[in-house]
């Protein structure tokens, strides 16, 4: 109970002060590519009950129709504007509203497509007893997560192979350690990966 009131309680205060970075985001969205703001993705949610996650737009119209589901570094489909909301995390924002309606967490394992989560359903059976969050142990651990994948042969085998398992231990990890204050040391790591972000051109 207290984890849901401090995730309305922070997300609210979270969008109330970012409205004027919404807005930014939105007109250089606008202007720099057609199609929407918004980029609308079903995954997989608490207790596999599938949920639609919302992020700024960061690629060409229709681009999950073009590619891979992942995301490799370098990707053309990736637009000059989603170059820097992708390395700032900026596109991620718009998650804020997805832990209001209670799809997700601040910190909880990341959630993943369906056809992923399949992959690994028995272990997922148990990482989807907790609501999927905006950042956990992986995000602080493969915040260069595209750059990993670039130059892969096969970057959705390695990242089915190796990255999606650690993400999936990590998540185990973090069930054990679960608690308030680890949930802050998340947040403030996090809150500290993004300012280096903006602060450094490369990672």
């Amino acid at each position: 109970m207290i984890k849901r009131l401090f995730d309305i309680l922070m997300s609210g205060i979270g969008l109330i002060a970012s409205a004027p970075i919404f807005f930014l985001i939105t007109i250089v969205i606008i202007i720099d590519n057609k199609g929407p703001v918004l980029f609308f993705q079903r995954r997989m949610g608490r207790n596999f009950k599938p949920f639609t996650l919302y992020k700024f737009r960061t690629m060409v119209e229709n681009a999950a129709q073009e590619g891979l589901l992942i995301t490799v570094g370098g990707d053309p489909r990736i637009t000059r504007i989603g170059k820097y909301l992708r390395r700032t995390k900026l596109d991620e924002l718009p998650q804020l509203i997805n832990v209001i309606k209670g799809d997700m967490s601040l910190v909880g394992p990341r959630p993943e497509i369906e056809e992923y989560v399949r992959l690994y359903d028995s272990d997922y059976k148990e990482i989807l007893k907790f609501r999927p969050g905006v950042t956990d142990l992986a995000s602080l651990n493969y915040i260069n997560e595209e750059n990993l994948l670039k130059g892969k042969e096969d970057p959705e085998i390695f990242y089915i192979n190796f990255l999606l398992s650690e993400k999936i231990r990590l998540a185990k990890e973090y069930m054990k350690i679960s608690s308030f204050s680890n949930d802050l040391k998340i947040i403030l790591l996090t809150f500290y990966n993004i300012i280096r972000c903006f602060c450094t051109r490369n990672y």
